[in-house]
């Protein structure tokens, strides 16, 4: 759901009715979605009934009068629990015509836009002008709405789009024409979806209502570090449930269904801005009055056992979740004083993440094999290096989780623990108590480890104490915050390591980023410029592809064009010709370049690769790779 948008309303407008991109080829006998008014009688008020959809699709040959009778029947549909469409879709019949598809709820509901001549839409609530259509919920109950099955979608000075999925029931036009002095306009839509943001808009906006009516004080009590934050609880509204507890539970079940990563909550003068960043990029989402705002900071302060009262100093937090499927997810959690109030950020962990193998993350064969080769070594130090939100914790943990076999003891320290790994022991730095990195590093050392973890190396008494730990027969994992592999050295130096100390104990350095990968739904074909190629790859003599992938933007990738992320890697593994060049006063571009000639393959190599693969952009790898060398 979103508040503000960049869109004029013009805009919004085209990109609501003509957000379809096409997922099949036109039915037979059905006019086109986006058509003018249908040439079809008009038929008295009513609802669809699954006899009459039914008897239009085999009229159409989509499907054969057995299948049709088939789908007849079901104690929910007589009683009119579910829509046509719906029952229809969870028969799961197949288009009679090649490719012989699944009639798929969407594909149904397209369908009978054509039929009845109205626009078809795939709702993508990220795309909607939520604070516009807010301001009409006052004046359509949810019970109105929920009646006729309509949902506002699109306002402005003239006119109002509500999608809707009973074409033939129309008497609430006029009565909405009149109330709200607009002219009325319909589209077409999923009826799950319509059924699903009913809920959450009105549920939002009534929290909304209900906390600024006094109900501001969050629930109390403090959650110990294994209780469950239950989500999706609620089932139908309900007026006697906490405003600012629903709208917590919207906002993270939300984040959850739209594969956000951050959910960033920032106070300002007169409206908060809730923002989600779904593969890396920022959403705006909603907006929340301050006072209801400062009230859904307080509630995740809570939950995340963090102090409520003190909102002058930074503080750090966790939570566990479990989704209504059963999903546990964690999300750890970070507050920063500013001028209108506490900035909080929640970064979502998803556990399936630590399930993925190493080809899953973005790693090449041949990169699989050097990191493996570097793991598996009995003592010394890999670190990982990249800046923030580049993945460097999804790779550590995918790695220490298939390193941690029941022979061998892994242990970790890490500020904050990001997420809960059972294989692990895991160990929380609390600065307040004097449990530093160096302090958990020491006081691991003295419980038989032989793989440890360490979240950040950021100062000197750390880094001894990694260095320390390698020495003494340890296997030692950690991160730094490095533009590249080369500098890794360089940061570790700087930090006060004595040069023969790093000779002897780094057995690698792994610097990675992540892009965007195409959809793999609407992704076109493109060429890609020979002076374009022959920058980002020089001086390697990488063949330039005939085609590349290209964005095209179709309702599964919001019309971006991108669905998701994959890895970028530079492997620096140490030999001994290197560990020569590891000096005081060592020129950090004659490592690198001799780097490369030991076999270590640049970030950009591996992005022309993925280029190359079909994977992603040029657009896309020029944004996270420095500037290309003249």
């Amino acid at each position: 759901m979103r508040a503000t948008h960049t869109f004029d309303i013009t805009d919004l407008t085209v990109n609501i009715l003509n957000s379809i991109a096409p997922i099949t080829r036109p039915f037979p006998n059905s006019t086109d979605s986006r058509s003018g008014p249908s040439s079809r009688p008009r038929l008295p008020e009513h609802r669809l009934s699954l006899k009459e959809v039914l008897d239009d699709l085999v009229a159409d040959g989509l499907v054969d009068r057995a299948d049709a009778e088939r789908a007849v029947g079901g104690p929910k549909m007589e009683r009119g629990e579910l829509h046509p469409l719906v029952v229809i879709a969870n028969k799961k019949l197949h288009h009679l015509q090649p490719p012989r598809q699944i009639l798929s709820l969407e594909l149904l509901t397209e369908w009978l836009a054509g039929k009845v001549g109205l626009p078809y839409l795939r709702i993508d609530p990220l795309k909607l002008d939520i604070a516009a259509v807010e301001r009409l919920l006052p004046f359509i109950s949810y019970e109105y709405a929920a009646r006729y099955q309509i949902l506002p979608v699109m306002v402005d000075d003239t006119r109002i789009v509500f999608a809707t999925t009973e074409p033939w029931l129309t008497e609430w036009q006029g009565v909405l024409r009149q109330t709200l002095r607009r002219d009325i306009e319909r589209v077409i839509a999923n009826p799950l979806d319509i059924n699903r943001y009913q809920l959450e808009f009105y549920g939002v906006s009534r929290s909304v209502r209900g906390a600024l009516r006094g109900s501001l004080e969050p629930t109390s009590g403090i959650l110990n570090f294994e209780q469950l934050l239950e989500l999706g609880r609620r089932g139908e509204l309900s007026a006697d449930e906490r405003p600012i507890v629903q709208i917590v539970d919207w906002l993270l079940q939300y984040a959850f269904s739209q594969r956000a990563s951050d959910i960033h909550l920032e106070p300002r003068r007169e409206q908060g801005h809730i923002r989600f960043r779904i593969d890396g990029v920022l959403n705006a989402i909603y907006q929340l009055p301050p006072a209801v705002m400062s009230a859904v900071t307080s509630r995740i302060k809570i939950l995340g056992r963090m102090d409520v009262a003190e909102k002058r100093r930074p503080q750090d937090g966790r939570i566990k979740t479990r989704t209504p499927a059963g999903r546990e997810i964690e999300l750890r959690l970070s507050t920063m004083p500013t001028a209108f109030g506490e900035k909080c950020v929640l970064r979502i962990f998803d556990p399936d993440t630590v399930t993925k193998n190493f080809g899953q993350l973005g790693f090449a064969p041949a990169e699989e094999a050097a990191w493996r080769a570097m793991i598996a070594r009995p003592h010394g130090i890999v670190l990982v290096t990249g800046p923030t939100g580049s993945g460097k914790t999804t790779t550590l943990y995918t790695t220490l989780k298939q390193l941690a076999v029941p022979e061998v003891n892994v242990c970790t320290v890490e500020d904050p623990i990001e997420m809960i790994v059972p294989e692990l022991n895991q160990m929380q730095v609390q600065p307040a108590i004097d449990l530093t990195f160096a302090q958990g590093i020491r006081t691991l050392l003295r419980q038989d480890p032989d793989i440890i973890m360490v979240g950040e190396i950021r100062d000197l008494e750390t880094a001894q104490m990694a260095v320390q730990a390698a020495l003494t027969g340890h296997l030692v994992l950690s991160t730094l915050h490095t533009n590249d592999a080369a500098s890794a050295i360089t940061r570790l130096l700087d930090l006060g390591v004595p040069h023969y100390l790093i000779q002897n104990v780094l057995i690698g350095v792994m610097a990675q980023r992540l892009v965007r990968t195409l959809c793999p739904h609407c992704k076109g074909t493109d060429r890609i410029d020979d002076a374009l190629w022959e920058a980002l790859v020089r001086p390697w003599p990488l063949p330039k592809p005939e085609a590349i992938g290209a964005p095209r933007g179709c309702p599964e990738c919001r019309n971006t064009g991108y669905l998701g992320r994959v890895g970028l890697y530079e492997l620096l593994t140490v030999t001994p010709e290197l560990r020569r060049l590891f000096r005081t006063d060592m020129d950090e571009e004659t490592l690198r370049r001799n780097a490369f000639e030991q076999g270590m393959r640049p970030l950009r190599v591996g992005a022309a690769l993925q280029i190359a693969a079909g994977l992603t952009t040029f657009e896309e790898v020029a944004q996270i790779l420095p500037p290309l060398a003249e």
